[in-house]
């Protein structure tokens, strides 16, 4: 693993106190996403790590200020947070570590701006969600909110020459976070159920015989019904993840190993979700530690293997 200290020199950023506002962020994204930050470090290049670590932690900030609480406070917590974020990435400039990092990164990357601005707007509707009517529903907060906040980091490895090689590469990164997304919702559904909001549209509900009340107030009769339903998920979810093999074909040469072990971890929390199944509302899931450090550990050997052969 490069020393912390090099990448930030491989990257550009030499500036002492612009070094320690990524530094803060890399202590932030090993605290709260240990296994994406474990994944970064050991498999990324260097002087792409600082930037997805600074993307990683704004992307956590704003969910942080968003999810608890009413529909008012959220709101108004995001029209304070899209103000001063907006204004760093425009202006360079900010208080917040988080943001001046995140600043530095959108000069770097003249493709992130947008995103943080679409990620931004999408923010919205994750302020104002209580649940799904219908899939289209589902559909719509994947492209507004899921989809925008995957791109603030996804687009830091993308394709960057080959119009139909980047087509593919955000076609692709569509069907994983769509699986992705689906799958965090069951992951989460126990903790998602005691804020009385679920992330399975009530459509799909209703299709098993079931409805929002009997995932808030579980009864065995229902417990039949809720492990179809949480398998029928799970199917769509491995169906999405088998169709994105292919990603890592569309990037550099140097991206593919993270993208790789990025997919099997997802793989991997499936599998914890299909295990669990109508367990779910009493237990959260997600992927083994042990299996993901792993899987991970695997992926960096076989990688520092192919760079020594290239040699």
């Amino acid at each position: 693993m490069t020393k912390w200290s090099t990448a930030l020199t491989e990257a550009g950023i030499n500036d002492p106190l612009l070094r320690q506002d990524y530094e803060a962020q890399r202590r932030l994204v090993r605290r709260f996403k240990l296994q994406e930050f474990l994944a970064l470090r050991l498999l990324l290049p260097a002087r792409l790590q600082p930037s997805v670590i600074a993307a990683v932690a704004f992307m956590h900030e704003t969910d942080r200020r968003i999810d608890v609480g009413e529909v008012t406070t959220r709101r108004d917590a995001l029209r304070s947070w899209g103000r001063r974020a907006g204004e760093a990435v425009e202006h360079g400039t900010s208080d917040q570590p988080v943001l001046r990092a995140l600043a530095d990164t959108a000069e770097r990357h003249p493709q992130l701006p947008a995103h943080v601005r679409s990620f931004l707007a999408g923010a919205r509707l994750e302020a104002d969600w209580t649940g799904f009517e219908a899939e289209s529903d589902f559909q719509a907060y994947v492209d507004a909110y899921s989809y925008p906040a995957f791109m603030l980091t996804a687009s830091l490895v993308a394709p960057t020459a080959q119009a139909q090689r980047v087509e593919a590469f955000e076609r692709g990164c569509r069907i994983l976070i769509e699986a992705m997304q689906r799958a965090d919702f069951l992951a989460d559904l126990s903790e998602d159920a005691a804020q009385g909001r679920i992330g399975i549209p009530r459509a799909e509900l209703a299709h098993f015989g079931l409805e929002v009340d009997d995932l808030l107030h579980p009864s065995p009769t229902s417990a039949p019904a809720l492990e179809q339903l949480v398998q029928a998920q799970a199917r769509a979810v491995s169906a999405g993840l088998s169709a994105c093999w292919d990603l890592p074909d569309l990037v550099a040469v140097e991206n593919q190993p993270f993208l790789r072990a990025f997919l099997r971890v997802q793989e991997l929390q499936l599998e914890d979700v299909r295990s669990k199944g109508g367990k779910l509302l009493h237990e959260e899931a997600g992927a083994s530690k042990p299996a993901a450090v792993g899987a991970l550990l695997q992926h960096y050997l076989a990688a520092r293997k192919q760079r020594r052969r290239r040699r």
